[in-house]
C-alpha cells in the first residue's frame, strides 16, 4: 500500500451514481470484482480503500443511507469508485498434461492492464537452467517451428516431446500501469506411453529354492507401475494376501518390477509375463516358461557313486601298470654309463698334426 493510503495500482475517485431503482448494488462496474455486500434499496453502495489507521490496507463495502425527498425518491450521493492501474495475469490451467507427439496451448491471459501494447515473454526452466522460448516477438530455438502465440499472450507448442517437460514462464511489462510487471508459471508434463519392458525368467528352478523374475522399462513418463501375470492371471503383491495363492511364498514390488520366490513349489511352473503401466498408456512383455522340478536325490547318490567307483578303478590300474615297469625309465643316466671296451690289438694314438685320435693295428706274430 502506499503512503497515501491507496492500494498500489488502484485509483479512487469520485462518481455520482443513478438513484435506487430497485434491490441491488449501485457502484461502478470497474468495483464488481472486489469484494462488497448488498446494500438495502434505501442505502447506497460502494467500494473504497480503507485509510483509517486500524484497517490497513484493507477493502471494504460502505453503505450510505439515501435522504428522502418528496415520496421517497432517493437523492444522488457522491461515493467513491475505482479503478485498476496494474498489470495482472492468470491462467486456464496452471499444470497441463498433454501426450507426446499431440499439441497443449500454455494459457496465459491478462486481466488487467492499461497499457495497449505490453511486451510478452516466454521462458523455459528445466534442470535449473533457463531459456527463452518466445523473445523480441520471435520464437526461439527448436520453437521456432513448432510453436506460435495464441490470442494475445498465450503459447501454443506442436508435436510435444519428452524433452519439452519443463517450468514454463510467461511475463508481461506494461509500461503504463502503475504495477507495470507481471509473470506467472506453468508446469507442463509431457506423458510418454511405456515400451515394451524387458524381462527375465528362469527357464528352470528346483522344488525348494528361490527364484527372481525381472521386469523393467525405461522409456516412459511419468515411470511406469509393474505387474506379472502367470498363466494369463494377475498375481497380487504378496502371496499371503491372497488365499488362492498360499501354498506359494512371493512378494511383487511394483515399482521396481521385481518378483521373488522364496520358495518355489510345483504350483509355480507356469508361462509368466509382465506388463508396465502409467497415465500414458500400457505395455507387455512376452511370456516366458518357468518349470520347477523335482530333485531325484537317488540318482545323485547313484551319480556319485559311480564317479566314485570309476576313480577307484582308475587308481587300480595305475598302481598295476606301475608295478609291472610300464613306467620304468629306461634311459642310461651318467652313473651306469660304462666305457665301451677297447678291442684288442688296436693301439689309438694322437698326433700333433691330426689333432684326433687314430688308431693303427699291431700284429703279434
Amino acid at each position: 500500500m502506499g503512503g497515501d493510503g491507496h492500494w498500489q495500482g488502484l485509483e479512487c475517485f469520485a462518481v455520482r451514481p443513478p438513484p435506487c431503482q430497485g434491490c441491488g448494488l449501485l457502484m461502478p462496474p470497474a468495483c464488481l470484482s472486489l469484494p462488497q455486500r448488498s446494500c438495502t434499496c434505501a442505502e447506497r453502495c460502494c467500494m473504497h480503500v480503507a485509510v483509517q489507521p486500524w484497517e490497513p490496507g484493507t477493502i471494504r463495502t460502505s453503505c450510505f443511507k439515501s435522504l428522502a425527498r418528496g415520496a421517497g425518491l432517493a437523492t444522488p450521493a457522491e461515493v467513491y469508485g475505482c479503478r485498476i492501474l496494474a498489470v495482472e495475469l492468470t491462467s486456464k490451467d496452471f499444470k497441463p498434461v498433454v501426450q507426446e507427439f499431440q499439441s497443449i496451448e500454455l494459457s496465459c491471459i491478462i486481466t488487467s492492464t492499461t497499457t495497449p501494447d505490453p511486451r510478452i515473454e516466454w521462458k523455459k526452466i528445466q534442470h535449473g537452467e533457463t531459456s527463452y522460448v518466445f523473445f523480441d516477438n520471435k520464437m526461439q530455438g527448436d520453437f521456432a517451428t513448432r510453436a506460435e502465440i495464441y490470442g494475445r499472450t498465450s503459447l501454443v507448442i506442436k508435436n510435444v516431446t519428452r524433452m519439452d517437460t519443463a517450468t514454463y514462464r510467461c511475463e508481461v511489462a506494461a509500461p503504463n500501469d502503475k504495477k507495470n510487471i507481471d509473470e506467472l508459471n506453468i508446469e507442463l508434463t509431457v506423458l510418454v506411453k511405456p515400451v515394451t519392458p524387458r524381462c527375465r525368467v528362469p527357464k528352470a528352478v528346483p522344488v525348494g529354492k528361490s527364484a527372481s523374475l525381472h521386469c523393467q522399462e525405461n522409456e516412459g513418463y511419468p515411470a511406469p507401475i509393474y505387474s506379472w501375470y502367470r498363466n494369463s492371471e494377475p498375481l497380487p503383491t504378496d502371496s499371503k494376501s491372497n488365499a488362492k495363492f498360499q501354498n506359494s511364498s512371493f512378494i511383487l514390488n511394483p515399482e521396481t518390477g521385481t518378483l521373488v520366490f522364496h520358495a518355489v513349489h510345483k504350483g509355480d511352473t507356469g508361462r509368466y509375463y509382465c506388463i508396465a503401466t502409467n497415465d500414458a498408456g500400457v505395455a507387455k512383455c512376452e511370456e516366458q516358461e518357468m518349470e520347477v522340478y523335482d530333485l531325484n536325490i537317488a540318482g545323485i547318490v547313484g551319480g556319485v557313486l559311480v564317479v566314485l567307483v570309476v576313480l577307484v578303478l582308475i587308481t587300480l590300474g595305475i598302481c598295476c601298470a606301475y608295478r609291472r615297469g610300464y613306467f620304468v625309465n629306461n634311459k642310461q643316466n651318467g652313473k651306469n654309463y660304462k666305457t665301451p671296451a677297447k678291442p684288442e690289438g688296436v693301439n689309438y694314438i694322437r698326433t700333433d698334426e691330426e689333432g684326433d685320435f687314430r688308431h693303427k693295428s699291431s700284429f703279434v706274430i
